[in-house]
């Protein structure tokens, strides 16, 4: 009989000066977390989990609350986003493994961001915050796993801009990691990826509450980042599962948009996911991991000019990569171009396609398709 879910939530403080990827630097800072399992006393069997662009550090489990998260961690929140792939003889098996999971720096699930309260002020940071890359969360996750005892992860596994934060670290840092799982993922925004952020973005900016990112003392800009969920969200589930959910979830909230008649289920599916997630993230946090997915690229932070050079410090390590045939928001060419990287450098590799009417979110969604594969990868056994 498998045992219950062991389970620790932390604020982990760095005090020491961190310097951002672009020039800016913080006095300190902290990051929310929660921890699955118990670690060993060789601290080798520590899993660390990368949550997707608005994820939390509650990957399993329930947490009822978060201090200094107030009404932003609402019902959705409580339930952890993977809770089917993380406990006791799941994929990340909590009787084998630790498992952590850390809300991102610049987030606002009790991490530091753009509305925690900046010392030199004694105010919300807004607009003050600086601009954060794909390196600096990774890289704020490093003191937390020395805090822990763990100079090597057996693996680090991420969805989507979570598969990127992987890249990220098991590139720049192959000492750090053994096993690698990008799901979902890519090395580079695509050109789709530019576009629809773009648009999220001028949404936010274009909210007349949003006052630069000053808007903590009034109003925020609730519309703007309703508008900008629900660009992103199209590319979340594919159409049929959208259609779907629409007829069996969408309430409808109101009958106009402005001059607009809302006409359609999958409109008011639409509007209704947009006001959920207004209610449960902060705009300025949105903006802050969307530009981090904006200038990442894999290439640039290695200092490499050219794709297959880009796992070659990766000798060691192990990769399985997931794609989704039905993924309209990290296609499954961004995967194969990985592969390909891979291949190039000699790095023991397995490249699976998981069939889906789920789209993007089936990572989230159907752990039996991916608990197979990823148990086995996990357990140590070869990925080529």
């Amino acid at each position: 009989m498998a045992s219950s879910l062991s389970k620790t939530c932390g604020t982990f403080r760095h005090d020491a000066e961190f310097s951002l990827a672009g020039g800016a630097s913080l006095a300190g800072y902290q990051l929310a977390y929660e921890t699955y399992g118990e670690l060993n006393a060789a601290g080798s069997n520590a899993i660390l989990v990368f949550h997707a662009l608005t994820g939390s550090q509650n990957a399993a489990g329930e947490t009822l609350a978060v201090d200094g998260v107030g009404d932003r961690w609402t019902e959705d929140c409580r339930c952890g986003w993977w809770d089917g792939f993380i406990g006791p003889g799941r994929a990340l098996d909590t009787d084998q493994h630790f498992v952590i999971c850390a809300n991102y720096l610049g987030g606002c699930y009790g991490s530091t961001g753009p509305s925690s309260i900046d010392p030199a002020t004694g105010k919300p940071y807004g607009s003050q915050f600086p601009r954060i890359a794909i390196r600096d969360i990774v890289d704020s996750h490093l003191p937390l796993l020395d805090h822990l005892g763990i100079g090597k992860l057996h693996a680090a596994v991420g969805g989507s801009v979570g598969g990127m934060l992987c890249i990220s670290l098991s590139t720049r840092h192959p000492d750090r990691v053994s096993h690698v799982v990008p799901i979902a993922s890519g090395i580079a925004p695509s050109q789709l990826h530019r576009l629809h952020n773009f648009e999220q973005v001028l949404a936010i900016e274009s909210d007349a509450n949003f006052n630069g990112g000053d808007y903590y003392d009034g109003e925020p800009p609730l519309q703007g980042l309703a508008l900008a969920r629900m660009i992103q969200h199209k590319t979340f589930i594919s159409l049929a599962a959208m259609e779907s959910r629409a007829r069996g979830e969408a309430q409808q909230p109101e009958n106009r948009q402005g001059w607009y008649m809302i006409r359609h289920a999958l409109e008011s599916y639409m509007v209704h996911q947009g006001r959920k997630f207004r209610d449960r993230f902060d705009a300025n946090s949105y903006l802050r991991i969307i530009d981090a997915w904006q200038s990442y690229d894999a290439c640039a932070e290695v200092g490499v000019d050219d794709v297959s050079k880009l796992f070659a410090a990766c000798q060691g390590q192990r990769y399985l990569q997931f794609s989704i045939d039905s993924d309209v928001c990290f296609y499954p060419e961004d995967q194969t171009h990985i592969a390909s990287a891979l291949n190039a450098s000699g790095i023991p590799n397995m490249h699976l396609t998981v069939h889906s009417e789920k789209g993007h979110d089936s990572f989230l969604l159907e752990p039996e398709l991916y608990t197979p594969h990823l148990s086995y990868a996990l357990q140590g056994g070869p990925v080529s």
